[in-house]
């Protein structure tokens, strides 16, 4: 299975062919998560480390074949085409796609990407965070994908950014309502923020992670709490009729040992603009490993939920607490690394003034006033 992923395998989601047709009917089967074996992209097809997992295969009664495809950051495909044309559907995370002579868009989580058949295109993820999408493409004569040269378009170039007054999403808006509310223990504001968020978009597994993320910043009693909070908000929901969408689980594999502390490291690097270093670092080495190996590294390698809203639900976080100033400004730039524009933030400060906590809205309007000041002269 693997070989043949390999030889076909694209962020297309093709597949090793048709199932024979003569082959007598079965019955109902269930193929149960995590039991077909990925595979990585292959060098000569991908710019990156991109990782396929496979769902279902095409056969003589349905010929479409699907699978999740996660790229890591600033990871991509080659340039090249499908015969029967492709649908993605992004999962989780920020990434790009581009048609032949057309400008780089970005997309993001429940965007649905149509690739029409013969249209030259890559897809791929941003520069800062994992992009995941499920991939559907019909498999005639069991060939969905012609593949062409490698993209020269570098992920990082400034254009492809958002535009600065692009507002955040309607699912975005709720991840720091959501992060104000647990930090406070504002368990009415947590249901609303949550059925808020819920109802734009996020689903369960985003939701959870949120709150499993921010046990880092705000303690495990918050936590526990908050999850229990939306333990209680999805079951109150599905009594009334709405099913709300249970989205997935981490992908991939999450290092160990050395591998995880690299990973932490670089992560932690690349969010904080530089090695974290100091007084308190040297003071106390074990809190930066204790930061590396499981904040940046457990937590922030695992990709059902991209840095952009990991960074929105920090920020939501920390504005809400007082005394944590110094961490909120640090955390303001590194939500500017991660790809969120300077009206993003200012969108964000709006809405923590519009849930009535002006102070919070005080503390994130002068941290990213500091965050976007030029840097002092000596």
């Amino acid at each position: 299975m693997k070989k043949a992923w390999l030889l076909s395998a694209c962020a297309a989601a093709s597949l090793a062919g048709v199932v024979d047709a003569n082959e007598p009917p079965v019955g109902q089967q269930v193929i149960r998560a995590g039991t077909q074996e990925a595979a990585f992209g292959p060098s000569d097809r991908f710019t990156g480390s991109v990782r396929v997992e496979p769902l279902f295969v095409a056969d003589a009664d349905i010929p479409v074949s699907a699978a999740y495809v996660t790229f890591e950051p600033g990871a991509r495909s080659a340039w090249h085409t499908h015969p029967a044309g492709q649908r993605l559907v992004v999962v989780s995370g920020s990434g790009l796609t581009q048609e032949w002579g057309k400008p780089v868009q970005q997309i993001h989580p429940g965007d649905v990407v149509i690739c029409p058949p013969g249209v030259k295109h890559w897809h791929g993820a941003g520069p800062t965070a994992p992009m995941t999408h499920l991939a559907v493409g019909r498999v005639p004569d069991g060939k969905s994908v012609q593949w062409m040269e490698k993209v020269e378009t570098d992920p990082q170039d400034a254009s492809v950014e958002p535009p600065a007054d692009q507002p955040l999403s309607d699912r975005e808006q709720a991840i720091p309502l959501i992060a104000a509310a647990m930090a406070t223990s504002d368990m009415p504001g947590l249901e609303s923020a949550l059925s808020r968020g819920l109802d734009a978009g996020l689903s369960v597994s985003e939701s959870r992670e949120i709150l499993v993320q921010l046990y880092a910043y705000v303690g495990f009693p918050h936590s526990l709490n908050a999850l229990g909070t939306l333990m209680n908000v999805v079951e109150e929901r599905r009594r009334g009729g709405i099913q709300d969408a249970a989205g997935r689980e981490p992908g991939r594999a999450v290092p160990a040992g050395e591998a995880l502390l690299a990973a932490g490291k670089a992560n932690q690097t690349r969010i904080a603009g530089a090695p974290v270093e100091g007084p308190v670092m040297d003071f106390a080495p074990v809190i930066n490993q204790f930061l590396q190996t499981h904040l940046f590294g457990d937590i922030f390698e695992r990709d059902n939920l991209d840095w952009k809203s990991r960074e929105l639900a920090t920020v939501g976080a920390l504005a809400a607490m007082p005394g944590v100033e110094a961490q909120l400004r640090s955390h303001m730039r590194a939500s500017l690394r991660v790809g969120l524009s300077a009206g993003q933030l200012q969108h964000l400060v709006a809405l923590l003034a519009e849930s009535g906590d002006q102070a919070a809205a005080r503390r994130a309007s002068d941290a990213l006033a500091q965050a976007l000041a030029p840097p002092a002269t000596p």
